[in-house]
């Protein structure tokens, strides 16, 4: 089968949620159907980018948002309902770059990813059509509203509401719909059947050679993204100096590409800051133990299952583990307080042996319960029974 995917950003490099996911989906794809891929770039385009790709895609065409054209959309977007997502990333441009792709390769199935991209498949109704929302992007965008201050908050709520009508308005124009977890499966909006497709781990994680750890305590992301970066800071600034009381000795190490300036400030003698790293499984080896406090979060967090396949013992909290699974207090800590999480991290940082107990578990409840390849068996299953619904009558 011919598949076209639709995509907002370059998947490539990997370090952002929707990129990884994306990259691993198609890659496992390409194995029984042929990939076309179009996608938006609002950045430059990492000059390896289409090499990598074409490793499994037979067709790639990027195309490029000029910043004035973002920044005058959003500015036109003030007076429109859709999501402001949706104008930022959407021109009539590009929807003719999009129709002569379509058209010259002809797909049998088109394959979007995230609500931004619907606007582009809207006048082919005669194809079929499926969309990964990835994870509840309105709710997500709820809580950053309540978490926020104006104009920030006023601008993350509009966006909230915006999103809830916009699901329901495009539900339909979709024969299949997926999500990433249970979790936001039950804080979407939309009526229309959603499946559950989870996120895998790359096997470099899982066959990662030990190394010597000299990192005490790793959070890792994309540290421009506002939870990550709330969660870096809550580490840092609220749960390390209980930490540091009876272990000063403690170091942490904040690692992800693009950290903004609340994250570089977080910098010290006991907190490194490494920025884009090449190989991040290397520096999941390297590590004692991975701790995540999310506060603010939706979807699927990779960097917990890439620490557990990595046989890094995990602490985190109830909210973050809701879509992952883990039983808590064997192959994962919980802790919802500032207080729990410190004292969940000098307890293992004197219990070499239930450290070692917890990062055993944690590997064997990933390894069985989450891989790419298992994900896109479950996609490509029912991408492959997908048929066209009947629009129905005026």
């Amino acid at each position: 089968m011919r598949i076209m995917v639709v995509l907002s950003r370059v998947p490539w490099p990997l370090e952002k949620g929707d990129k990884l996911r994306a990259y691993y989906l198609m890659k496992e794809l390409a194995q029984k159907h042929e990939i076309m891929l179009f996608c938006l770039a609002d950045k430059k385009v990492h000059p390896m980018a289409e090499q990598k790709l074409k490793e499994f895609c037979s067709e790639i065409y990027i195309y490029r948002l000029s910043i004035w054209g973002r920044l005058w959309r959003m500015f036109l977007g003030l007076f429109k309902r859709s999501p402001f997502q949706v104008n930022y990333f959407y021109s009539k441009h590009a929807q003719k770059a999009f129709d002569s792709f379509l058209e010259e390769h002809l797909p049998q199935h088109i394959f979007c990813q995230l609500l931004r991209t619907s606007e582009f498949v809207r006048k082919y109704t005669t194809l079929p059509k499926s969309m990964d929302y990835m994870d509840a992007l309105g709710a997500g965008m709820l809580k950053m509203a309540n978490a926020s201050k104006w104009p920030v908050s006023w601008f993350m709520r509009t966006e909230y509401e915006r999103l809830m009508q916009y699901e329901q308005e495009i539900e339909s124009l979709f024969q299949s719909h997926y999500i990433i977890s249970e979790q936001d499966k039950a804080q979407m909006s939309t009526s229309q059947e959603m499946k559950v497709i989870p996120n895998g781990v790359g096997l470099n994680f899982f066959d990662a050679k030990q190394q010597s750890k000299t990192i005490d305590i790793l959070f890792s992301g994309n540290m421009s993204y506002r939870p990550n970066v709330e969660s870096a800071r809550y580490l840092v600034k609220e749960v390390m100096p209980l930490v540091w009381k009876t272990e000063p000795n403690t170091n942490v190490t904040i690692a992800g590409a693009t950290p903004n300036a609340t994250v570089l400030g977080l910098k010290s003698e006991k907190v490194t800051i490494t920025g884009w790293v090449d190989d991040i499984s290397a520096i999941f080896q390297q590590s004692r133990l991975f701790v995540a406090p999310m506060l603010i979060n939706s979807g699927m967090q990779n960097k917990i299952l890439e620490a557990m396949a990595s046989k890094v013992p995990v602490i985190t909290t109830s909210l973050a583990n809701n879509a992952i699974g883990a039983s808590k207090n064997d192959a994962i800590l919980l802790g919802d307080t500032t207080e729990e999480i410190a004292q969940h991290i000098i307890q293992l940082l004197h219990n070499s042996n239930e450290c070692e107990r917890l990062s055993q578990a944690g590997y064997d409840f990933v390894k069985k319960a989450y891989s790419w390849k298992g994900a896109a068996e479950m996609l490509q299953a029912d991408i492959e029974q997908c048929e066209l619904k009947p629009e129905p009558s005026a």
